[in-house]
């Protein structure tokens, strides 16, 4: 309908131009004709035509007068009666201007009556100055009506066929596709899990072809992201049933402990409290396994305390012999202390440790002197550094870009992605940074964990004291 209207309204403005040329072609075709009938009368002896011969040639050019000048002499070469005062307009073919043209096409439209005349003037024959005419208004405002009605019947045929052709090329340029696209998004969203439903994009460049592959793309995440949440929520709560009774399990491993502290053996009295040390940390370990979820992993409980004892309990705690595959090198500044939780600053470190150990073991046979990790620390003001280096084949660009997020970013097959993450939170959570350091052999992390403010490290010795 738009197109039909849009149309319409540019034939109008070619109508209204036409219709006034259309009305001087007209007067010019009777001009042409009175200027044949001029050279017969004109030929007559002594100017002498019968008034049936005269009544004959101004029926034929629908005439009521023809005129002719020459020179200074004006010649009526044949006239009817008509009253002058009838004259509505007059009309000079050889020099007219467009807006009065229009203006008196409109006028013999719409406001002449047939019985009106109109004076018409052209170039004369045989050297005349110029040949004139007086017509009816009846047979021409009829002409202009007939053309006027032919232009509006071909207007509305062009507007038709215009319109079918550009309903159909957006129909199939752009409704076509919008209605899939739509239908997809409705069919997505009853069905997110459902592969099939993710809309397949077409090859076209235009926005369209831009929309498409983006809802793709996001569909796909979408769906992705679902599937791990369910597979998270099935996680959380087999962990949650195994959590209980592995608790117990380790409480009771505890009580035997306990009394291994008993036994005189040299040997046990060595290894018996760090097995009691760890499997009071294993316990601990149940009772926050859901932490990381809940965003409930506890405030850190901050004291001073010296990192070389803390990267010892790493190395026995990962198990590294000194005769091992595996080199270690130790490079903390002497006497280095950190203020932070001994607990969660050693689970950050052993976390790190433990993606060392397993990247570095996947090119077994190792060689000491080629694998290795390195652990240095140093104090930059008043915050500590921390970093944790190794010698292996580094990080892949998937793990990069997803290096600290939960479930994402292992950098083996079969790990689950969550030492990173627990490593970042826990840094965190002592207001401290974590991150890469790029342009390395191997993956370097590097820990910065800031010294507490005096006033609030105050407090909560006074709150502790209390």
């Amino acid at each position: 309908m738009l197109t039909i209207l849009f149309v319409m309204l540019a034939e109008v403005l070619i109508y209204v131009p036409s219709a006034a040329n259309f009305r001087i072609t007209w007067l010019s075709d009777r001009l042409a004709a009175a200027h044949t009938a001029a050279l017969v009368l004109d030929a007559a002896p002594s100017g002498m035509v019968p008034d049936s011969l005269a009544r004959q040639i101004l029926d034929s050019i629908d005439a009521r007068a023809v005129a002719m000048k020459t020179g200074q002499q004006r010649s009526l070469l044949a006239t009817a009666e008509f009253p002058a005062s009838a004259i509505i307009q007059t009309v000079d073919v050889r020099d007219v201007s467009a807006l009065t043209a229009i203006v008196d096409a409109f006028q013999i439209l719409f406001t002449a009556r047939d019985s009106d005349l109109i004076r018409a003037v052209g170039p004369a024959p045989k050297g005349g100055e110029f040949v004139e005419i007086v017509l009816a208004v009846g047979p021409l405002k009829n002409a202009m009506w007939r053309y006027s009605r032919n232009v509006l019947l071909l207007s509305l045929i062009i507007s038709a066929i215009t319109a079918t052709l550009v309903y159909l090329a957006l129909h199939y340029l752009f409704v076509r596709p919008l209605h899939r696209i739509t239908a997809n998004m409705t069919a997505f969203s009853a069905d997110p899990e459902n592969p099939s439903r993710i809309i397949m994009a077409s090859s076209r460049t235009d926005e369209l072809g831009v929309a498409e592959r983006e809802l793709a793309a996001m569909q796909r995440d979408l769906a992705s992201m679902l599937a791990q949440r369910y597979r998270l929520a099935a996680l959380g709560l087999a962990v949650s049933k195994i959590n209980h009774d592995l608790r117990n399990m380790l409480a009771s491993a505890q009580l035997v402990s306990d009394r291994l502290g008993t036994i005189d053996d040299a040997q046990v009295q060595r290894f018996a409290p760090k097995l009691m040390h760890a499997l009071e940390r294993a316990i601990a370990y149940c009772e926050t396994t859901l932490s990381y979820g809940r965003a409930q992993e506890p405030p850190p409980d901050r004291k001073t305390f010296a990192v070389e004892p803390l990267i010892t309990e790493v190395r026995e705690s990962v198990g590294l012999a000194p005769d091992g595959g595996i080199g270690w090198v130790e490079a903390i500044e002497r006497g280095l202390m950190i203020d932070a939780d001994y607990d969660q600053l050693l689970r950050v470190v052993i976390n790190l440790v433990r993606n060392s150990i397993q990247a570095l073991e996947a090119r077994a046979p190792n060689d000491p002197t080629r694998d290795q990790i390195r652990i240095t620390g140093r104090r930059e003001g008043a915050v500590v550094v921390l970093e944790v280096s190794d010698t292996g084949p580094g990080l892949t660009t998937r793990a990069r870009e997803h290096l600290f997020e939960a479930f994402q970013g292992s950098t083996r097959s079969g790990g689950v992605g969550l030492g990173l993450a627990i490593a970042a939170e826990l840094v965190r959570a002592h207001g401290g940074e974590i991150r890469l350091v790029e342009g390395t052999i191997g993956a370097t992390f590097r820990i910065a964990i800031p010294d507490q403010a005096v006033e609030l490290k105050r407090q909560r010795e006074q709150r502790a004291r209390a």
